[in-house]
């Protein structure tokens, strides 16, 4: 994150009470705790799943901190549970969350072999590595339960070992973090220019993989958005991973940046029989390269606005490729796409630089504010 271990000891102490290790204990403790109740793993299943490494080590902290052992707070929930081969956890967030206008959004986006929008549910095919570097394959569905305020994860039990990983990927993709009521306390002078323009509980759509979002990115420029999902639905049938989930439409995960970097000079040919311009492959590779050499940094702990300039300088992402992988990838919620064409019809008779200047009033939340214009 950019600063020492006492920084951030300290910064914890002062926000949460708690050091950093007792705050990552307590979330390890209710992801346990939700797994005893809410699926039929076994106890030492649990306790690796929620990363507490041994049985000991969960029982010690359950006596602990709950007055009771996993096991007894197992017989409680878990009478009647059959095994499917596959779990739910339940993640919560703020209310109010438009959950259509999220599915919308994913599904215009959606990648042939690796994503699918069915039945007011979104699924997708996984390829995680554990702590070891063993990759799992699998896939996850997630559905929306607005009764309860809550996100649905059913995922198969191939991914229990990186369970820890794909919840927090969820919860980016989904933006649970997000507080929509501070969110629209900003955004709510948008309704001055049109009633309705920004609505209460719209999310910034994240992503589930950085670098298969920002190739969809790449591949997107100038051309359609069925077009590019096109093109990246040859990519995952040519150079993805084949991956068994017994679910219609996920047969695939997405090459890795290490798969891509791997073809080398191949790339514009290989590349190009897919569709791909050379510009465009030579592009994809260089980033992949910039990956895997940590020269630039797709998650949540980067700096947004440093990535953004070592994005640009990349020969072929300018400045709306940069924004836009940089509000899905790093969660950044201040981007405007003024040259966008879905901006620009969503506030019709204003420059460039007057949308700009409106923008500004929109800050710290202009991520925000264009999917509200996006909706629009």
């Amino acid at each position: 994150m950019g600063c020492t271990g006492r920084h951030l000891r300290r910064v914890f102490m002062e926000e949460y009470h708690v050091s950093p290790v007792r705050y990552a204990q307590t979330c390890r403790l209710l992801l346990a705790k939700n797994l005893l109740t809410d699926t039929d793993l076994s106890v030492l299943d649990v306790a690796m799943a929620a990363g507490f490494g041994s049985l000991r080590r969960l029982n010690d902290l359950f006596q602990k901190e709950y007055k009771l052992s996993p096991t007894a707070l197992r017989k409680k929930a878990a009478e009647g549970k059959t095994h499917s081969g596959e779990i739910t956890v339940g993640l919560g967030y703020r209310p109010p969350y438009r959950w259509e206008e999220m599915l919308n959004f994913l599904a215009a986006r959606a990648i042939p072999g690796i994503e699918r929008i069915k039945n007011d549910a979104y699924m997708r095919t996984v390829r995680l590595t554990d702590k070891v570097g063993k990759p799992h394959d699998g896939w996850i569905k997630v559905t929306h339960r607005k009764q309860k305020n809550r996100l649905d994860v059913t995922l198969s039990d191939t991914l229990i070992p990186v369970l820890s990983q794909v919840l927090a990927r969820v919860r980016r993709l989904f933006d649970l973090y997000c507080d929509p009521d501070v969110v629209y306390e900003t955004l709510q002078e948008m309704n001055r220019l049109h009633p309705g323009l920004c609505v209460p509980g719209t999310r910034l759509p994240g992503c589930f993989e950085p670098f298969e979002m920002s190739v969809r990115a790449i591949l997107g420029q100038q051309i359609t958005v069925k077009a590019a999902s096109t093109l990246a639905g040859r990519i995952v049938v040519n150079l993805g991973h084949p991956v068994d989930t017994g679910v219609d439409g996920l047969t695939h995960t997405f090459p890795t940046a290490e798969d891509i970097a791997a073809l080398g000079d191949e790339v514009k040919e290989r590349l190009g029989v897919l569709g791909v311009i050379a510009a465009r492959s030579m592009c994809i590779l260089n980033l992949a390269n910039a990956l895997i050499e940590k020269k630039i940094i797709l998650d949540q702990s980067a700096d947004p606005e440093q990535e953004m300039i070592k994005l640009r300088a990349i020969k072929g992402i300018g400045s709306w490729t940069a924004q836009y992988i940089a509000m899905r990838t790093m969660g950044w919620p201040d981007a405007f796409l003024e040259t966008d064409i879905g901006v620009k019809h969503a506030l019709p008779g204003y420059s460039q630089k007057e949308m700009l200047a409106l923008a500004k009033q929109w800050r710290p939340w202009q991520s925000y504010a264009v999917i509200n214009l996006w909706n629009a």
